[in-house]
């Protein structure tokens, strides 16, 4: 079973992160599927500009944590945690090298690593329910692989306020420091997202291609080596007695007890 659609419209083409029941979480398949997703319309050639949106009322509510925690419980623990840093960190490097615009369409929540699928792209049209926040911390973990990114988009000090504090903003201060771009009413936000994909497509595709890569290239140095180290980061935060307390707290729907 796909977690991921994917359509063409024109010029434009869609994904959508298509788990709803479970608000968009990320688990180890959807990793995958979102990666072939970006993959394929790649090579699709009369698609000139990508919308990344999520099914329901949910953007994307980040990774999913029952599969971590259950992944708690196995002998290859450390190896597995390894290896989803490294799936999220490919995807992510995905989104940042993809040649062609990504434009986020996020109605309703973008937290955890669902705020990293968020900064990966290049434009952010989201409606007053797009919350925003990175809860981390809160969950006995660390958001080695976005802190890069969300630092790139809206500075180091706003990056310090949301990441140490674990705070959740509503959608209206996601805009004002630069995370969003636009804010649009919930039932004009994929209407205005279409929009501003076919704006994007109406530039020559070579121009498009090599505009986004100057502008990954003029971060790509430093960049890629803070996501490596975030990647080994979030992967040995996974090992610790905290992350086992904070996570099984989150499941249990109770307060974390810190030692």
């Amino acid at each position: 079973m796909s977690f991921v659609k994917v359509q063409v419209h024109g010029a434009c083409g869609t994904i959508v992160i298509n788990r709803p029941e479970k608000r968009n979480a990320i688990s180890r398949n959807m990793l995958a599927d979102l990666t072939q997703a970006l993959g394929d319309l790649y090579l699709e050639r009369r698609v000139r500009a990508v919308i990344l949106t999520g099914a329901g009322t949910t953007f994307c509510a980040g990774m999913d944590l029952s599969e971590i925690h259950a992944s708690q419980q196995e002998n290859d623990s450390h190896r597995q945690w390894g290896e989803d840093s490294r799936q999220f960190l490919e995807l992510i490097t995905d989104l940042l090298q993809f040649p062609k615009p990504l434009i986020a369409a996020v109605a309703g929540p973008a937290v955890g690593g669902g705020a990293g699928l968020v900064l990966g792209c290049d434009l952010v049209i989201a409606s007053p329910t797009a919350n925003f926040g990175l809860p981390e911390p809160r969950r006995g973990i660390v958001a080695g692989i976005v802190a890069p990114l969300l630092a790139f988009r809206v500075g180091g000090g706003q990056a310090a306020r949301l990441l140490l504090n674990s705070e959740t903003i509503e959608a209206a201060e996601a805009h004002r420091i630069g995370v969003y771009h636009e804010i649009v009413a919930e039932d004009k936000n994929w209407a205005r997202s279409v929009e501003v994909a076919n704006q994007c497509a109406r530039g020559a595709p070579e121009a498009l291609q090599l505009t986004r890569r100057l502008l990954y290239e003029t971060i790509a140095g430093q960049l890629e080596t803070q996501l490596a180290a975030g990647a080994a980061a979030s992967a040995t935060a996974r090992t610790t007695e905290a992350a086992n307390e904070g996570i099984s707290a989150f499941l249990e729907k109770r307060e974390p007890k810190w030692k």
